[in-house]
Parts: structure tokens; sequence; C-alpha cells
């Protein structure tokens, strides 16, 4: 093996333009977490006649805490019908408390409502399938979310009912 093969690169050899760390999770929370299955246990007799239709949303918000740190929230909502009876509602806002090293401001939002919720995620997943399995009902596994399209769609929301706002120029 040639020197170059067996170098082992430390922190202070790395010269690389790789930029430090940018978001770091400082803790984790269920901050409210709600679900219902008001028609249970009949549901579960209708539900062997016929499959629930599952329906699905989600939010991402972040506020500033204090200088770098921010708080980031996942809200999602999953309601179960079958029929017309709804089998179970489930709410979950999970949040964590991060710290964004400095980045140029461009670069904060993204950051906060696309890299964050990713990293929340697999957290967010665990808990809905354990809660549903737990309520009675089977293992629900939720889909990864785009994050960024979710991010883009609310871009070109507050875009659109920006200039529906604002008043045409003669």
């Amino acid at each position: 093996m040639t020197d170059a093969q067996n170098h082992a690169t430390t922190p202070e050899d790395n010269t690389s333009d790789t930029p430090p760390l940018m978001l770091a999770i400082e803790s984790q929370y269920i901050k409210d977490l709600s679900f219902e299955a008001p028609q249970t246990p009949v549901i579960f007799h209708k539900m062997r006649e016929q499959a629930p239709a599952v329906s699905f949303g989600a939010d991402v918000k972040a506020r500033h805490l204090d200088g770098n740190v921010f708080e980031v929230l996942l809200h999602v909502e999953v309601k179960a019908d079958v029929g017309a009876e709804t089998a179970f509602m489930l709410e979950l806002a999970y949040g964590a408390v991060v710290q964004a090293n400095p980045v140029e401001a461009d670069h904060l939002q993204p950051l906060l409502l696309i890299e964050a919720p990713r990293m929340l995620f697999p957290f967010v997943r665990n808990i809905i399938a354990d809660v549903t399995r737990d309520g009675g009902f089977p293992q629900l596994m939720l889909q990864p979310i785009d994050f960024a399209a979710l991010y883009r769609h609310r871009l070109a929301e507050a875009t659109r009912s920006e200039q529906e706002s604002t008043p045409a120029q003669v």
C-alpha cells in the first residue's frame, strides 16, 4: 500500500471547501398528540368487508427562539374512513429545537422547512405507526414526504397571494 492510500485525514488536514455542519437538533418532542377512534368496536367488523380510505396532510412551521436557535414544528393529520364512517383520526405536532449555524439568509428558510423536517420524519412515522397499532388498527406506515416540494408549493401560494393582494398599476 502506498503512503497516499494509507493516509487518514484529520480535521487539521482537511482543507476542502466543505462547510461546517449547518443544522443541529438540540431536542425533539411531541408537542401535541391526539388519536380518536369514535366508531370502535363496530368499525373493526366493517373493516373486514371494506378497506379504509386514508387521507393525510402535513405542514411545517418554524419560529425563531433566540440567536441562531429555532423551533421547527411538523404537524401531521391522518384520517381513515370506512364508507361514511370515521375509523380513526390522528393529529401529531412533533417539534424540535434546532440550532442553525450562521448561514446566509436565503438558505435559512429551506434549511428549517426542508432539512429539519426531513430529519424529524422518521420519528413522526414511528409514532404514527405505534399509535395506530396501539389503537387496535393495522400499523400505518407513512410514505416519505417530499419536503422540498411542500416548500416550493408554499412559496408559490405566497407569491400568488401577494400578487392578488397587490393593486394593479395603471
